[in-house]
C-alpha cells in the first residue's frame, strides 16, 4: 500500500489546488465588463454576415453555370456538330463571317 501513497498525493494535491475558488477581488479575468461587446465588434459581424451572404450569392450563380456531366461523350457530339456546320473546303458555314486582320507591328523602339 505503501506504492499508491507517493502516486495519489500528487494527484490530491494538483486536485486540491485546482478547485479552489479566486480570491482578493481576482475573477480569474472576469470583471467588471466581462462578456460584453462593444459596438464596434457588432459592426464587425454585420459586416462579415454580410459579406457571407454575397459570396452565398456569387458562388450560387456560378455553379448554375457548370454542366450538370463532364463526359466526354457529349464533348465528342460537340465537335461532331461543329465539324457538321463546317463546308468542305473548311470555311464556316455562315457567309457574313469575315476574317479578323491583325494590326500590321512597328518598327519603333
Amino acid at each position: 500500500m505503501s506504492l499508491l501513497l507517493p502516486v495519489t498525493a500528487p494527484v490530491a494535491t494538483t486536485a486540491l489546488v485546482l478547485a479552489q475558488q479566486p480570491g482578493n477581488g481576482d475573477n480569474g479575468g472576469q470583471g467588471e465588463d466581462f462578456g460584453k461587446s462593444s459596438p464596434l465588434g457588432f459592426l464587425i459581424l454585420l459586416l462579415f454576415l454580410i459579406a457571407v451572404a454575397l459570396l452565398v450569392r456569387s458562388m450560387t450563380k456560378h455553379l448554375k453555370r457548370v454542366p450538370a456531366t463532364f463526359d466526354p461523350e457529349e464533348k465528342a457530339e460537340a465537335e461532331a456538330d461543329d465539324a457538321a456546320e463546317k463546308d468542305e473546303a473548311g470555311k464556316p458555314a455562315v457567309p457574313d463571317a469575315e476574317p479578323v486582320k491583325q494590326p500590321e507591328k512597328s518598327e519603333s523602339s
